[in-house]
């Protein structure tokens, strides 16, 4: 269990210890999309869904996710976000929306998790807004492309590899 830093040497989950960790500019971007009805995803971009904007709604819940991150995976570390901008990219021909997070602080542990919660819950928020009327939307993709900052440096997903 030595390559995950969230076990001890006896393999009990703990919190890191980045005490001793240089502070520096920390950036992650994620992706994720949500799939709908072509008529599910008419009503968002016309704003005729009664609930009213629902990008606009989803893009303050993924503000909030990503600083409440802490507050919702057990071992991740409350950090002092500098930057959280979530931004949507409706796709009209494949009836989906893709949303695409980017969070930055100064600090001594990355970025990443506040980006996925970011944008899972931006995600989210379009379900339960849009549920009503389309119960079969499906999230999916959702994953890191990119960060930089901290001892590993820059991580970018490379074009054209999926999972």
């Amino acid at each position: 269990m030595s390559d995950l830093t969230h076990f001890d040497e006896r393999g009990q989950a703990h919190m890191v210890d980045v005490g001793g960790k240089e502070s520096s500019h920390r950036v992650a971007v994620a992706s994720g999309m949500i799939r709908m009805q072509p008529e599910t995803l008419r009503l968002i971009l016309e704003g005729g869904h009664k609930k009213g904007d629902v990008l606009g709604v989803a893009r303050i819940a993924g503000i909030m996710a990503a600083k409440k991150t802490a507050d919702l995976v057990p071992l991740c570390h409350p950090l002092s976000l500098t930057r959280v901008a979530v931004e949507f990219e409706p796709e009209e021909k494949e009836d989906r929306v893709r949303c695409t997070a980017r969070v930055e602080c100064r600090g001594q542990t990355g970025v990443e998790m506040e980006a996925l919660t970011a944008v899972q819950v931006a995600l989210l928020t379009i379900y339960d807004m849009c549920k009503a009327v389309d119960r079969g939307m499906v999230i999916d993709r959702v994953r890191l492309e990119e960060k930089s900052g901290g001892k590993s440096g820059t991580w970018k997903r490379p074009t054209g590899k999926t999972l």
